[in-house]
């Protein structure tokens, strides 16, 4: 399972992190397959990243998930990146190899369409342009993976209309920026509708989106997962539409890292997601 010499270690980093769901998932798989490990949430601070980094392979860590506020700056730390974290400006996966060196990956993309995939088996691509609500690091992570298998246009609108053209320059051709009042036109032929946003999330406003031009053999999905069924999936499915919350999303991502820190590779089935929903 790992030639590790100490009982490896990995975790998920970022400020706050109390909320973290992956320490019960992770530690539902190191239990699940019998592996001797330990996944640990810690609360790092912006200015002690760098020094936390250096730290964590000195005390046994293989490696860890990195999120909110540090999935941008981590890439200046690392000394390896791969391409697709590269393109999508942020990591949310580091791994200490053996040679010294830290690798920052994002698997945001992968587990994106990997929860699409299970959960909408007969989703097509390349059957429509997809709206995608919001322009951050979910956002970039989301228009790469839907370009890569795929999907003909991706239509983009954010709070801030820079961002979105921010994103548009990054992308190409593909991208076109709609202003954020402009939802009903966005939506109006898309397969796909996707909210990369934080809204609609327990505590934060509902999406707030003009549903009318939604058609009912469209895909919608949301990457909050608290709530599981979010007011804009909602709706979407009182349209006829088909829908996928956001979970599915946090497991498929978390499966690469754990496959690299401790050899195995996990399933991501009905029994995990319970085991998270339940944690």
């Amino acid at each position: 399972m790992t030639d590790h010499p100490r009982i490896p270690l990995a975790g998920v980093i970022g400020s706050p992190i109390a909320h973290s769901r992956s320490p019960a998932l992770h530690g539902y798989w190191l239990k699940r397959y019998g592996i001797k490990g330990h996944y640990i949430p810690l609360d790092i601070a912006q200015a002690d990243l760098a020094e936390a980094l250096r730290m964590m392979p000195r005390m046994g860590f293989v490696g860890c998930n990195v999120t909110i506020p540090h999935k941008e700056a981590i890439l200046n730390l690392a000394d390896v990146v791969t391409d697709r974290a590269a393109l999508i400006g942020a990591a949310n996966t580091l791994i200490f190899r053996k040679d010294g060196k830290i690798q920052a990956d994002n698997t945001d993309g992968s587990g994106f369409i990997a929860n699409l995939r299970q959960h909408a088996p007969n989703w097509q691509p390349a059957s429509g342009p997809a709206a995608v609500f919001g322009a951050g690091g979910a956002a970039r992570a989301v228009i790469a993976a839907l370009i890569e298998v795929g999907v003909p246009e991706i239509r983009l609108a954010n709070r801030t209309r820079a961002r979105a053209d921010a994103l548009r320059s990054d992308f190409g051709a593909k991208v076109h920026v709609y202003d954020w009042v402009q939802a009903d036109a966005m939506i109006d032929g898309a397969a796909t509708v996707v909210n990369t946003t934080a809204l609609g999330m327990t505590g934060k406003p509902d999406l707030v989106l003009p549903l009318g031009t939604l058609s009912p053999r469209a895909l919608a999905t949301d990457l909050v997962y608290t709530p599981l069924k979010t007011q804009f999936l909602i709706e979407a499915e009182a349209r006829g539409a088909t829908t996928v919350d956001g979970l599915g999303m946090l497991l498929h991502q978390a499966a690469p890292g754990f496959e690299r820190w401790f050899g195995h590779r996990p399933e991501v089935d009905e029994a995990t997601r319970a085991a998270v929903l339940s944690a």
